[in-house]
C-alpha cells in the first residue's frame, strides 16, 4: 500500500470546491463511444473511511476481458475534505488517484462507485476523475441521488432514463431479474448506451458490477489490516 498525499492547491472551502468544478467540466468529453465491452481491460476503484483517524483507503483492482483480476493496487491517505452532498470527489480523488497511479498496467475504462452527469453540477467523481487522468470512465452508483426515474421492467438489462426535467442524466439499470437497478452515468470518453453494456456485462452474477465488488472488499481489507 501507498501513502497519498493531498496537493498543497486542494480546495478546502465548498467555494473554492464549485469553482474546480466549474473549472473542471469544460474539459469533458462526451461525444465519444468509449471502448466496447469485452475488448480491453475495466478498472474498479472504491474507498473506505476509518472516520476515528481520519483516513481513507482506496482500491484499483484491474479486470481483464474474461472478468478476472489481473492487478490490484491501494493508498492510503488523509482525508482531504470534508462532507458535502455533491462535493465527495474531493474527499476521495488524491487516494484514488494514487492506487491508480501505482498500477503497472493500462486501466482501460474505469468504474467509479458514484456519479458522472447524474450530478446537481454534471460533474461527479466519474467525471471528475476521467478529466484528471485522460481515462474513459462511468459511474454505477447505489441511488439515483436527487433524480427521478421509472422504475424498470424487472428482467436483467432493462433499462429507464434517469431525468433532471426532460434532460436524461443517466440510466436506471437491472443487472438482474427482480433485484433494484443501479443508476449509470457516463464520466468521461464514452456514451450513455456503451455505459450500460459494460455495466451489464461486469455484472454477470450480482447486482453491482464485479469490478466495484472486489474494488469494495479490497479497500476494506486494506482499512482492517492498518495498524492500529
Amino acid at each position: 500500500m501507498i501513502t497519498a498525499h493531498t496537493p498543497a492547491d486542494w480546495p478546502t472551502t465548498e467555494s473554492e470546491a464549485r469553482a474546480v468544478q466549474d473549472a473542471l467540466r469544460g474539459r469533458l468529453i462526451l461525444d465519444e463511444a468509449g471502448p466496447r465491452p469485452g475488448t480491453g481491460r475495466v478498472t474498479g476503484v472504491d474507498v473506505a473511511y476509518d472516520d476515528e483517524r481520519d483516513l481513507v483507503v482506496a482500491a484499483a483492482v484491474v479486470l481483464d476481458a474474461s472478468l478476472e483480476t489481473v492487478e490490484e493496487a491501494t493508498a492510503v491517505g488523509r482525508v482531504s475534505f470534508r462532507y458535502v452532498p455533491g462535493l465527495l470527489a474531493f474527499r476521495e480523488l488524491p487516494t484514488v488517484l494514487a492506487a491508480l497511479g501505482s498500477l503497472r498496467s493500462d486501466p482501460g475504462l474505469v468504474v467509479c462507485d458514484g456519479y458522472g452527469l447524474a450530478h446537481p453540477r454534471r460533474f461527479g467523481l466519474a467525471g471528475h476523475l476521467g478529466v484528471l487522468t485522460g481515462l474513459p470512465s462511468i459511474g454505477v452508483a447505489k441511488n439515483p441521488f436527487t433524480f427521478l426515474h421509472q422504475d424498470p421492467d424487472r428482467r436483467r438489462g432493462a433499462v429507464s432514463p434517469l431525468l433532471d426535467g426532460t434532460e436524461e442524466v443517466g440510466r436506471a439499470v437491472r443487472t438482474q431479474d427482480g433485484v433494484k437497478p443501479v443508476f449509470v452515468s457516463v464520466g468521461h470518453r464514452i456514451d450513455l448506451d456503451n455505459a450500460c453494456e459494460h455495466t451489464l456485462r461486469l455484472a454477470p452474477r450480482h447486482r453491482l458490477p464485479e469490478t466495484t465488488r472486489r474494488a469494495d472488499a479490497l479497500c476494506r481489507r486494506a482499512l482492517a489490516g492498518l495498524p492500529s
